[in-house]
């Protein structure tokens, strides 16, 4: 029992934040930075791409969904691999692994929150938008300051559970050898060669305590019950 805690105490270091002094964030550190940098890409992207479904019907909104799909409809570690061999083609140059899966996590993310925003504003008791236009506000303004506030309230449960997926997701970058949680811990693993048991045990429950805060958090701020 004693050597299967030291096994995870001895590093403790790497597990949570990798080699951060040397400047290389790994571990705990940068599964959070990746999920936080997907996030911040994905929601505003996802608002703003169910807005324009929302309110121009026929050819933009029929693109929007089949693209929504067609990502939604495919395993997230293709996305990762294509994301993986494409930006370096379109950049000319190598991004860093991390920034590469956050993308991919990115682009995925963003279609499940468009699917989500646009089925909140169908949601919503009809003629707020056009109420708020006779009363002087222009379209885009109205779907801004009038439906959107009380869409992203209606929906946080689901926004909650996608950003959890996202948090889960990261581990994903396993595959291309970014140095997240589930790749420090195969190489502690690797390593050390034995106790594997507590050291994937003290990984899952690490994620339990990272996904359980999150919806705590979301809980908390807009008191949901």
């Amino acid at each position: 029992m004693i050597a299967n805690i030291s096994v995870i105490t001895d590093n403790l270091d790497y597990l949570l934040w990798g080699r951060a002094v040397e400047g290389q964030p790994g571990g705990v550190l940068l599964t959070l930075l990746m999920a936080l940098g997907a996030a911040v890409l994905a929601l505003p992207a996802g608002i703003l791409l169910a807005c324009c479904a929302w309110r121009f019907p026929g050819m933009v909104r029929t693109g929007l969904f089949i693209w929504a799909e067609f990502i939604r409809g495919i395993p997230l570690i293709f996305v990762i691999f294509w994301m993986w061999y494409l930006l370096p083609m379109l950049t000319g140059s190598d991004l860093p692994g991390a920034a590469t899966v956050t993308f991919a996590l990115a682009w995925f993310t963003a279609a499940s929150v468009m699917h989500s925003v646009y089925s909140g504003l169908n949601a919503l008791p009809g003629g707020q938008h056009e109420a708020a236009v006779v009363q002087g506000f222009r379209p885009f303004q109205a779907l801004w300051l009038i439906l959107l506030p009380q869409v992203l309230r209606n929906i946080l449960p689901s926004l909650t559970g996608i950003f959890i997926g996202l948090l889960k997701d990261t581990s994903l970058a396993f595959i291309v050898n970014v140095p997240e949680l589930t790749t420090v811990a195969g190489q502690v693993n690797s390593r050390v060669q034995i106790y594997p048991a507590a050291i994937f045990v003290f990984t899952g429950l690490v994620y339990y305590l990272l996904c359980f805060g999150l919806e705590k958090a979301a809980r908390h701020r807009f008191a949901l019950k």
